[in-house]
């Protein structure tokens, strides 16, 4: 089966695990393209929240029903996130923001209580390699990005929020310790690299069937 199918497979499994009465986090992107129409004709009483423009489109033109996340009548809990990802390691460290809203992404991951991550074949990997997607704040925009050395601003529009979005190049070594660089840093919004403490499942979608990893974040 090719990469499409696999990801169709294993978006249909995460679909298969939201129940009636959840608060379901929809991250974005092509695989989270495949869940959205699934999960709609499954037709329970859920609520839903986007973490992207592009997302709230889709999730309300199959009929899923969202809530804000923003704002004072915001949601702050979700029962389950489900979202794709561009790397993954064998500890569960994810790469993400190949589309740019690693942000918002991360921050619904990091509400829910079970966070489903839906891959293909090819997006595991045996160690996590550049590029590292970042979100930066404009002020200040030089000096942040001399205090990473090797990064480079991506030619796409800013972040929803108005962040600029670019790439850290440099060898990413160890995960954690990049991870702790990069959130202590002034300047950085968010990067890409997702700890195994967020993730709670993986589904990898092999040829006809679906590997389950199970990571061990949420309850």
């Amino acid at each position: 089966m090719d990469v499409e199918g696999e990801k169709a497979l294993a978006a249909a499994a995460a679909a298969e695990l939201v129940e009636p009465g959840m608060r379901v986090g929809l991250g974005s992107g092509s695989t989270l393209a495949l869940v959205l129409p699934v999960l709609a004709e499954r037709r329970l009483d859920i609520r839903c929240v986007a973490s992207s423009p592009s997302t709230e489109v889709a999730a309300r033109s199959v009929g899923l029903a969202l809530d804000p996340f923003e704002g004072a009548d915001a949601i702050a809990h979700l029962d389950l996130a489900i979202d794709g990802a561009d790397q993954v390691d064998p500890a569960g460290w994810l790469v993400k923001g190949g589309g740019a809203a690693h942000t918002r992404e991360k921050r619904v991951a990091a509400a829910a209580d079970r966070f489903v991550v839906v891959v293909s074949s090819d997006k595991p990997v045996q160690r996590i390699a550049p590029p590292i997607p970042l979100e930066l704040a404009p002020f200040g925009l030089a000096a942040t990005l001399r205090d990473l050395e090797h990064a480079a601003i991506r030619d796409v529009p800013p972040s929803p929020d108005g962040g600029v979005i670019a790439d850290l190049l440099g060898e990413v070594g160890d995960p954690g310790e990049l991870d702790r660089r990069l959130s202590a840093l002034p300047g950085v919004v968010e990067h890409g690299l997702f700890p195994p403490s967020m993730v709670w499942l993986v589904l990898i979608g092999r040829g006809h069937d679906v590997e389950r990893r199970t990571i061990g974040g949420g309850p």
